[in-house]
Parts: C-alpha cells; structure tokens; sequence
C-alpha cells in the first residue's frame, strides 16, 4: 500500500512584520471607497487581469481526473473516527493506479482501457513521525475511484481486478456481502486488513481498509459502510462524457488566472501546481477532516485553483471569506505562530514557521489575502518575497474584478 503523497490543498503563505520593499507600482484602476491598488509595491510579479489558454491540449483526462475529487468522499463521512486526512492523488494513467493496485492487475487496466482516477487515504490516527503508513493499532480506509469507458467495461474490470488480487496469494479468501452482492471482496485469514472492487455505473471504486485485528465479519463491516457513503458519491457526481474530455477547460471560471505568480508562462494542467478543485480537495488532505469540512461548508467553498505554491478559493461572499482566512489559521497548527501583516494589504493575516515545523515540509511564510468572496494564499521561504506577492495577490484580485 502507498501512502497518498500530500500536496497543497489550500496553498498558503506568511508574512514577516515590516514595511513592504520598495518594487515597481502596480497598473490599474481604483474603484470608489477601495484601496488604490497602483500603490502597492509588487515588485515584478503580474497583477493585470490576465487569461490562461483554454484548451486542454490533450489533457483532458487529468482535468477530469481532477474534478473526481469531489467524487471521492471523504474518510470522514465513512465514519467520523477517520478524521486524520492522508491526502489524495490524481491516477492519470494505469502506472500511476498501479501505485493503489496489485502490479499483476496493469493487463485489466490496459484491456478495460482505463481513463483516470483519484485516490484519497484517511485513518482514525495519524501517520507516525517520518513514517508513510499508519500505525498497526489504526483504522485506514484508502478509497480509490478507478473510470472505464462505460458500465460493461467497469463491470469486466471489477471483477477481473479481484482475480488478479486473489492470484497473489493461495491464501486469499473471498468474503461475500450480503448488502452489496456485485461487490468483490477478499481477504487474508489472519491478516487485518480487507480488498474490495464494486463497480458502479462507469467506475470501479477499489478499497483497501486496515484494522486493529483481523477479523472477516468486522472487515467486511467496513467495506459495507464505505460502499454505503460512496456509491451515493458516485451518482451525486457529472461524469464528463469521454467524447468530450478534450473540450474541458484549463480554467473555465478564470481562477487559475487570479492567482498570483511570479512567470505565467508555460503552465499546463498539472495536479500538484496547475489545477482546479472542489472543496473535497481540501478535506482529503485536512489534519482535521471534519473541522475542515465544516468550515468548508460554512464558507459554501466551492472551488480552489492552485498555482505553484499559491491558491485562490472562492467563497460564499466577503464575510465568509474572512471567516475562511480566520478558519485556516485556527487550523495551521502549534508549528505556526501568528506575526504582524502588512498593514496596507486590508485583511491580510500572516504566519511564520517555527521550530516545531520542518522547511522541508512547509515554506516559513504563509499568508492569507481575502479579497470580496475570494481568498488568496501565498508562501515564500523570504520575507521580502512573501511581501511582495501578499500585495500582488492582492491588487490582481482587484484588477481581476
């Protein structure tokens, strides 16, 4: 089992206390009782509305792969025990579902002609300190949506992947499930842990759920109950018909282009640092899941777009924006301490990295920039950089408006 990379859900950055380096002005237009953005140093990043090519260039399948997120739910809505996000991955191709999948399954995926998938991992306690795998006492449920062509070729595929899993092993079990009979589901007598394929409409949803003790008839229990908050996941979601992957756009809301970067040149979609998400995006990665989850709700987010080290989320309206930026630092954790904003960035609220945190895990800056139902998140390793980009997402957030 390969634990689920984390990668920025809501991208953040932090500000030092001080005044702003002195860069270039930035162009635009003040809008009445606003602040006159054309004053805020910048230095040389892009704050001109600004409009990224549309077309998918042939990554289609990634673009969907990405709106799955939401078709994916969270481990916290399996059961409120699984709070601990161990985050989520797009699987663009079968090399990268093999990562969640036996190795001897490549000739199903291949056959079936696997589209795209996503993954999402979540446990009942957290990873241990520098390990990639839940402890052995936890309960962890790795919830993988696999997309096939239509339902006949899900179905082949389901069925096909559990005997690839059964012929790993003579010791392999099935278990059957009464409350879902088409499910396959198998596993090791004496072994805690459980792999289950369902198929359902165009997607096979593979599962594999650790426990403290191995015990078929517990095992099974929550196989049935994760099939029990998924299936209706599945049929909440608007599948993109395959016909029309390739009309998908990069960034049909123009959020992608109100985040503030350094070089917008050469960005295709990638899922770590070119994408667009649904709220679930941010829960699958969340050390809280449900705290995140309520505040997403409460905010009505509904979309983020990532950018290198940087995001903007849209929100319900200004208030929720800020209830967001305040959400966010709540939930930051001991290895962050709250410093002094740049006074002329309105709402700006700024974090440093202390000696709980790990540089290589996080950036040392994190800032938060509400702008009417927008929030925008910047980081930076130089205070003189982070400042400058806090200004930036500022004044391009308005110019973008």
């Amino acid at each position: 089992m390969v634990r689920i990379s984390r990668v920025a859900s809501v991208a953040a950055c932090v500000l030092v206390a001080g005044l702003l380096s002195a860069c270039g002005g930035v162009a635009g237009t003040a809008v009445p009782g606003e602040l006159d953005v054309r004053k805020l140093e910048v230095g040389t990043y892009p704050v001109d509305a600004h409009e990224y090519d549309q077309n998918s260039s042939g990554k289609g399948s990634l673009l969907e792969g990405m709106r799955m997120a939401d078709a994916v739910v969270p481990s916290v809505q399996i059961d409120s025990s699984l709070k601990f996000g161990r985050g989520s991955t797009v699987l663009t191709d079968a090399t990268e579902a093999l990562d969640f999948l036996a190795k001897v399954s490549k000739p199903v995926l291949d056959n079936r002609k696997y589209i795209t998938g996503f993954a999402a991992s979540g446990a009942d306690k957290p990873d241990p300190a520098g390990e990639t795998r839940p402890p052995s006492d936890a309960t962890a449920v790795t919830n993988v949506l696999l997309r096939f062509p239509d339902e006949a070729s899900a179905k082949l595929a389901a069925r096909e992947l559990e005997d690839a899993d059964l012929s790993v092993s003579p010791d392999n079990r099935k278990i059957p499930s009464t409350k879902y009979p088409d499910a396959y589901v198998h596993w090791r007598p004496g072994v805690p842990n459980v792999g289950a394929f369902h198929a359902h409409k165009e997607f096979v949803i593979s599962l594999f759920v650790q426990r403290p003790r191995a015990d078929s008839t517990d095992l099974l229990n929550w196989v049935d109950r994760t099939l029990a908050a998924q299936v209706p996941a599945i049929d909440n979601f608007r599948a993109t018909p395959v016909n029309q992957f390739d009309s998908l756009k990069v960034d049909p809301d123009g959020l992608l282009a109100r985040v503030a970067v350094a070089d917008r040149k050469g960005h295709t979609p990638d899922d770590d640092s070119f994408a667009i998400y649904g709220p679930n995006h941010g829960i699958h990665s969340a050390d809280d899941e449900s705290v995140t989850q309520k505040l997403l709700q409460d905010t009505g987010a509904d979309k983020v777009a990532i950018v290198d080290a940087s995001s903007v989320t849209r929100v319900r309206d200004f208030d929720a924006a800020r209830k967001l930026v305040d959400g966010l630092i709540d939930t930051a954790g001991d290895k962050f301490d709250p410093i002094t904003a740049p006074t002329d960035v309105p709402g700006a609220k700024c974090l440093q990295l202390n000696s709980r945190g790990d540089l290589e895990k996080d950036y040392k800056y994190r800032c938060y920039v509400p702008y009417k139902r927008y929030v925008g998140v910047v980081t930076s390793d130089k205070e003189p950089d982070v400042r400058q980009k806090v200004a930036a997402q500022y004044a391009l957030l308005a110019n973008s408006l």
